[in-house]
């Protein structure tokens, strides 16, 4: 005999009641659902219960339905504060989050001490950017009930994003004071550590939020990071190691474990570089900088750089031409955390006293540590107007640049260790460059133009850059040409060199280095007697792993020196007892190079692919040195061992090298100046005119 399945009555709703109680104390949704559909159908004016519905829907993520479930909650009981902010919620959750402010705003209007809708609505408020708000909903509702730990952490990350570092990290210990094992507020006050430059603080904030939850992948990612910055490789990579343990598939973790690897010249796992073609290309969005050293594609790079922008970035806010622009000066506005003695104003430096003041009024945006240092006096001294907007938000920098009615705002980040991108995206000038920092494209659609020359983008490759070229005639490379080199040059002991034989050198930054290049350098040690390799003391990891690397090549680890860092006019100088530069191959030398072509050493280069991959090539063009410039790795090889056997041919170009340095166009600042200027004269006169971005080609003069 068949049961027929009883529908409920009216005798059983305390029992089912008493069920949809329990069941939602104990969070079970499933459970939940069950129970409430049918005691809806005995009582379907029953507020509440459409409420308690609504809940279950969105806890099982069957988000449509929780939004009908709280519409009858609200149209039912209209001042049901409860159900309008739990509808908010949901609303959010689903990114309609326009739909879910005004939800908030009618529990709050119902409910104005509702802490919770406050709290609520800040979230929704930070998503959309409206910072200021979300931050006075926070503050709101924490004089509404101010032991809730999640409203300090909410208004912490609120007043992260607003680069209020310091008060970020208080109202974080806040919250861990109310609740010691909050594993993401451990966290996230170690990334607003890490920022402020505290980085050892930073870590142990990060050993705690493990500590706290033992598989937070995202605390051993952000714990490997600050290892990294500290050169604490070793402990970075089993962080790494940690954080993919628990999450496998993380691209992100795995574009920065390759990329550690790298900077260790860690070659003994396996290869780090197998499947770099799909990390970032047929994965999620991943950091690219990293990639550049191992992937030397245009094409995959223009993708990862596009999907990291569409996941990282704001779409551009356009800035419509000031009303104060007119025949007059151009405002030129530079941002850049390296307004300091760095690698970017060291190159920098001379065009900054070379624009032409009566054209250009230049404004400098510095959001990187205050270090009153040789290089920020020059740049304080060579600009109309100096910004120190470290302390600003990206939203309030982007909106001082556009009081200061500023016509071209050119970045010189990129992709690099502390940019702020945001900026540009939330529209910092009508017309907004990408230059120096980054070697490719942004894959944003902020930028208008980006600053090459014909080497480093050739014609072929312009397709795969979201920007238009400003082309340059000679190398897009800016120079200082009053860069000083101390006289006095230590012999060769005081550096650890032999006395005698030939010195090959590349003080490029080690990630840049690949076993590729490298086993090229062994051959080329086994084949001229004496040599040796002079190398840059990057961190522990390099001395030691590429000493086994050279072993493994039947090479005396002794026959690599490594060289510590040292100020620039001393560093420049000891390139007098070296012999030949050595360039790298998927990420050449970019400063390196020139400071080596500056101090009279010649470079030998492979020209790639991809932007980073052929500056060596850019470099030695724009100083007449192109014989020194190979196409594959065996040219290479064969160029640097013919000029090391022939110490007549490398003696001359060495001499030419330093004779005609001060004519050539790589190290004439004056030129360059004229040559950049024309070609933001152009850029600003386009956008006047109101024609969208294109090419822009500066013929060679002078």
């Amino acid at each position: 005999m068949i049961n027929a399945k009883m529908e409920p009555s009216t005798r059983d709703i305390p029992v089912m009641i008493a069920n949809v109680q329990a069941f939602y104390a104990q969070g079970r949704m499933d459970l939940l659902i069950d129970e409430i559909l049918p005691l809806l159908e005995l009582l379907p004016g029953e507020a509440a219960l459409h409420n308690v519905a609504g809940v279950a829907y969105a806890g099982l993520g069957r988000l449509n339905e929780a939004v009908a479930a709280y519409d009858m909650a609200v149209a039912l009981q209209p001042g049901f504060a409860d159900a309008w902010s739990n509808r908010g919620v949901v609303l959010r959750d689903h990114g309609r989050l326009v739909d879910a402010l005004a939800s908030f705003d009618m529990a709050i209007e119902r409910q104005p001490s509702f802490a919770m809708a406050y709290a609520n609505r800040g979230i929704a408020l930070k998503t959309l950017l409206r910072h200021q708000e979300a931050l006075m909903d926070y503050d709101r509702a924490l004089d509404l009930a101010p032991d809730v730990s999640a409203s300090h952490y909410n208004r912490a990350n609120v007043l992260l994003d607003l680069r209020r570092l310091d008060e970020a990290v208080a109202a974080y210990d806040r919250a861990i004071a109310l609740c010691p094992d909050y594993a993401e507020a451990h966290s996230n006050r170690g990334n607003a550590l890490q920022q402020l430059g505290r980085l050892t603080e930073a870590a142990a904030s990060f050993d705690l939020a493990i500590t706290c939850d033992p598989v937070f992948a995202d605390a051993y990612m952000n714990r490997g990071n600050v290892l990294h910055e500290l050169r604490q490789m070793d402990e970075a990579a089993r962080s790494y190691a940690e954080a993919l343990r628990l999450k496998p598939g993380e691209a992100r973790v795995q574009a920065r474990a390759r990329f550690l690897k790298a900077h260790m010249c860690d070659w003994t796992d396996g290869n780090y570089r197998d499947g770099i073609e799909s990390l970032g290309v047929e994965t999620e969005a991943v950091p690219t900088f990293g990639i550049l050293a191992l992937d030397d594609s245009a094409a995959r790079n223009l993708i990862r750089s596009s999907r990291w922008a569409k996941a990282n970035y704001s779409a551009r806010q356009h800035v419509p031409i000031s009303a104060a622009a007119d025949s007059g000066r151009i405002r030129l506005g530079y941002f850049s955390a390296d307004f300091h003695n760095h690698a970017t104003m060291y190159l920098m430096a001379r065009l900054l006293e070379l624009h032409d003041k009566s054209r250009f009024e230049i404004h400098l945006f510095s959001y990187g540590p205050d270090r009153q240092d040789a290089m920020r006096e020059r740049a304080v001294k060579a600009s109309d107007h100096f910004h120190d907007v470290r302390a600003l938000s990206d939203a309030d920098v982007a909106a001082l640049a556009r009081e200061h009615a500023i016509d071209i705002a050119v970045d010189l980040k990129g992709y690099t260790q502390d940019s702020r991108l945001e900026i540009f995206a939330l529209g910092a000038a009508p017309v907004q460059i990408t230059y120096l920092g980054y070697p490719g494209t942004s894959g944003a659609d902020f930028f208008d133009y980006v600053i090459a020359d014909a080497v480093v983008i050739p014609q072929e490759n312009r397709q795969f850059y979201t920007e238009k070229l400003i082309c340059l005639p000679h190398s897009y490379q800016v120079n200082d040409d009053q860069r000083p080199i101390a006289e006095d040059t230590p012999e060769r002991g005081h550096h650890n060199l032999p006395p005698k034989g030939f010195v090959f050198c590349c003080f490029n930054n080690s990630f840049k280095i690949s076993s590729r290049e490298f086993a090229i350098w062994m051959r080329l040690l086994l084949q001229i007697d004496d040599s040796v390799l002079w190398l840059l003391n990057d961190n522990t990891s390099v001395v030691a792993n590429l000493r086994r690397a050279a072993a493994a090549h039947n090479v005396s680890p002794d026959r690599l020196v490594f060289a510590d860092r040292l100020p620039l006019p001393q560093h420049l100088a000891r390139h007098r007892r070296a012999d030949l530069f050595l360039d790298t191959f998927t990420y050449n030398a970019h400063t390196t190079a020139s400071d080596a072509l500056w101090a009279g050493l010649p470079l030998v280069t492979k020209c790639g692919d991809g932007f980073a991959a052929r500056v060596g090539a850019s470099l030695l063009k724009a100083v007449g040195l192109a014989e020194l410039v190979a196409d594959t790795d065996e040219a290479y090889e064969t160029l640097a061992l013919t000029l090391a056997r022939d110490p007549a041919r490398l003696a001359r170009i060495k001499a030419e090298l330093l004779a005609g340095r001060a004519q050539m166009p790589l190290f004439n600042a004056g030129q360059f100046a004229r040559d950049i200027e024309h070609g933001y004269a152009l850029a600003w006169e386009n956008c006047r005119r109101g024609y969208p971005p294109e090419h822009i080609e500066i013929p060679v003069t002078g």
